[in-house]
Formats: C-alpha cells, structure tokens, sequence
C-alpha cells in the first residue's frame, strides 16, 4: 500500500512523457529552391522529414515526371510525412466545391505515389456562415475523409487565424469529431494557434491521440494586429510558450512530425542547407527543453 502512490506517480509520469516527437520541414520554407532544391539542400542539412506541397510539385511536373519527384525524396533518404493538397473550399458550403473535389481527389492519388500517408487542406474561408453550414461542414469533411481513404490517407484539416469559418482549435475539434471518421483528424498549427483567437486552455480540450500532425513555428513580439501569415519565425525566437505547448501535446499522447512551416522572404529565398541547419539547431533545442525528443 505504501509504494502504491509511488508507483502512480511513476505511471503519470511515464504517461505525461508521451511520445517522442521529430522535426520535419514544410517546403514552404524553402519555396524559392523549388522541389528538388529544397529537399536535395535539406537533407545535406541533416533533415529526414519533409512536408510536401502542390505547388512545388507542379512546378517540377511541368518538366519532369511523378516518379522522378519520388526518386528525389528517396534518393535522398527523405520520408514525406504529409502533403500540403493545394486545393481550398473543400470543408465549407460553396459553390465551388464539386470542382474542387475532382482537383483533392487527382491530389490526393500523386501524394500517395510520392510515399506520403497524411495530406491536409487549410481552413482559409472569407465568407459569411451559419449555424446550419457547421453542419453541412462535418458531412463535407467526412466526405472528403472518404476520398483519401481511398488512396490510404489521412486527411487532416488546418484551422487559419483569419478564417471565418474555422479559426480556432475548440471549432476544428468540434467539426472533426462530428466528422466522425478514422481518416479524419486536426492539424495543429503553433501560429495559427497562439496568434490567433484560440487561448492555452483550449489545448485541454485534445483527447489523447486526437492530434494528426503539427505545423510547429514561433510568433514575434509584436502587437498582434501586425501579425499575419508571414511573420512566423523559427521556434525559439520569439515569444509563444512553446515548451508549454509541446508538453501539454506530449500529455496528449502527439508522438509525430513537428513540422517547421516558415513564410518570410529571408527563408523562401535563402540558400536551402543553411536555412535548415539554422532551423534544425533552433527547433531541436527546443523541442530537448521540452524533452519531446
């Protein structure tokens, strides 16, 4: 009875440990290289991970062939942990939508080519909502759910900070779990988390293994009206409590990708090896703050 409470706390604390987490890279980083460029400099970086986007890759296609983008991944010993789809106005009611399924649907089967198991579309919607289109917004998402079920992903969904549909992490929980489908789950976005209109407390609200994937970024100190989707830095220079954040998707049971997802000109444009040496000797001193790796 008297090592009971002991081996409780033991228990809590092997289970606040959670899984390890690793770093990856969002080819929005290293946009201006281009998709060969960005993964061919990253990997003499050190860098294993990588996060694929559409527009890289169609930009390489126009010249090139699909399964000569999956030797670049491969020849490099890279692994594609997600897909960045390209395709928007898939989760909300509009008049688009059919046209922009027929787009996920030729997406989502290129990704699973190049190796990728998960593949995620943000929430950028700019128009007006009712209480009715959250409804129709859960059926929309376990329809797409289905679509990339079909070509063994995971579908993920990205809650922006100036959506007017879904910008918070208490709506993206809401939706995914009225989706109510095993190929469906959040995206964690730091930047858009702790930028935004969500607060810390809304991260008690992830259930253990909710969590898909994690776009992982600091925020400057700055006031927020001057912030907007490119003033995201690399993690450990600015001021979001990322060790907090990262402990608190530990106790969540996130073992997965932390995926650096940078927008500012001095990384889009900057020289692929030493943008990710810089980024990977930053992050991964975090990420050891806040033993998750």
């Amino acid at each position: 009875m008297l090592a009971a409470p002991a081996a409780l706390l033991l228990a809590r604390a092997v289970s606040a440990q959670g899984g390890k987490m690793t770093l990856a890279l969002h080819q929005n980083t290293s946009a201006g290289a281009g998709y060969r460029g960005s993964l061919e400099g990253w990997a003499k970086a050190g860098i294993r991970q990588v996060e694929v986007t559409s527009a890289l890759l169609d930009e390489f296609l126009t010249t090139d062939s699909l399964a000569a983008a999956r030797r670049v991944i491969t020849d490099n010993g890279l692994t594609p942990v997600s897909g960045a789809c390209g395709v928007t106005g898939i989760f909300e009611p509009n008049p688009g939508r059919a046209a922009a399924l027929e787009s996920f649907r030729k997406r989502c089967g290129q990704f699973r080519e190049l190796g990728c198991t998960r593949i995620y579309s943000p929430t950028t919607a700019t128009g007006t909502f009712t209480a009715d289109d959250y409804k129709r917004g859960a059926e929309n998402m376990r329809e797409v759910a289905d679509i990339a079920r079909g070509s063994g992903l995971t579908m993920m969904a990205e809650a922006v900070r100036a959506s007017t549909f879904v910008s918070t992490l208490p709506t993206l929980l809401r939706m995914t779990r009225e989706a109510n489908h095993p190929n469906m789950a959040p995206l964690f976005d730091f930047y858009h988390f702790y930028s935004g209109l969500s607060k810390l407390e809304d991260l008690d609200l992830v259930r253990p293994g909710e969590i898909g994937h994690v776009h992982f970024q600091d925020v400057p100190d700055l006031p927020r009206e001057l912030l907007d989707n490119t003033t995201r830095i690399i993690p450990g220079d600015g001021v979001a409590p990322l060790t907090q954040i990262l402990r608190t998707l530990a106790e969540k049971q996130y073992a997965g990708p932390l995926s650096v997802e940078l927008f500012l000109p001095q990384f889009q444009k900057g020289d692929p090896y030493e943008v990710a040496r810089e980024i990977r000797q930053k992050a991964e001193a975090v990420m050891r703050r806040a033993r998750v790796m």
